[in-house]
C-alpha cells in the first residue's frame, strides 16, 4: 500500500459524481487496487457522520434514508484495505502532540497512521496537515 485516503477524498469516490471524482478516479485508475487504503479513523468519521444523521431524523423516510447510507458505507469500507491505529499509530501521533500542532483529533490519528506507515496522504486538506512535518500530502481531485 502507498496511498492512504483521507476521508474527504473517499467521500468524493462514494459520490461518483463531478469534476473532483472524475480527476480523482482516472488518477487511481493509473494504480492497482491494493496501493490504495483507508483508516479506521475514516470508518470512525463517517459511521459517527451517519449515526448524527439517524438521531437528527424525525420522520421515518429519514430514517430509511439513514440505515441506507449505513449499509452503504459498510459496503464499501469492504472494497478496500482498512489500517488500524496500532501501537506504532499510537506512538507517532505522541510525538505530533508534543509538537503542539493546531490540528483537529481525527487528523492528527489520520496523519499518525500516514506517517507511521511512510504512506502518502490524499487529501484535499492541505491546510492542516500541511502543517505535519514529514507527512507526504497529494491532492489528486485536481486536474493534471
Amino acid at each position: 500500500m502507498r496511498y492512504l485516503l483521507d476521508t474527504d477524498h473517499l467521500s468524493i469516490i462514494q459520490r461518483q459524481s463531478g469534476a473532483d471524482y472524475n480527476n480523482l478516479a482516472a488518477r487511481m485508475a493509473q494504480y492497482p487496487p491494493s496501493d490504495f487504503a483507508i483508516s479506521v479513523i475514516t470508518i470512525q468519521e463517517q459511521m459517527l457522520g451517519c449515526h448524527a444523521y439517524i438521531n437528527r431524523a424525525r420522520h421515518p423516510t429519514e430514517l430509511v434514508k439513514g440505515y441506507d447510507i449505513m449499509i452503504r458505507l459498510v459496503a464499501d469500507f469492504q472494497r478496500l484495505s482498512i489500517l488500524p491505529f496500532d501501537a506504532i499509530a499510537a506512538q507517532t501521533l505522541d510525538r505530533l502532540n508534543t509538537q503542539r500542532i493546531q490540528l483537529a483529533r481525527m487528523d492528527a490519528r489520520i496523519a499518525a497512521i500516514a506517517l507511521s506507515r511512510s504512506m502518502i496522504l490524499l487529501t484535499r486538506n492541505h491546510r492542516d496537515f500541511s502543517k505535519v512535518t514529514g507527512l507526504v500530502i497529494e491532492d489528486w481531485t485536481i486536474g493534471r
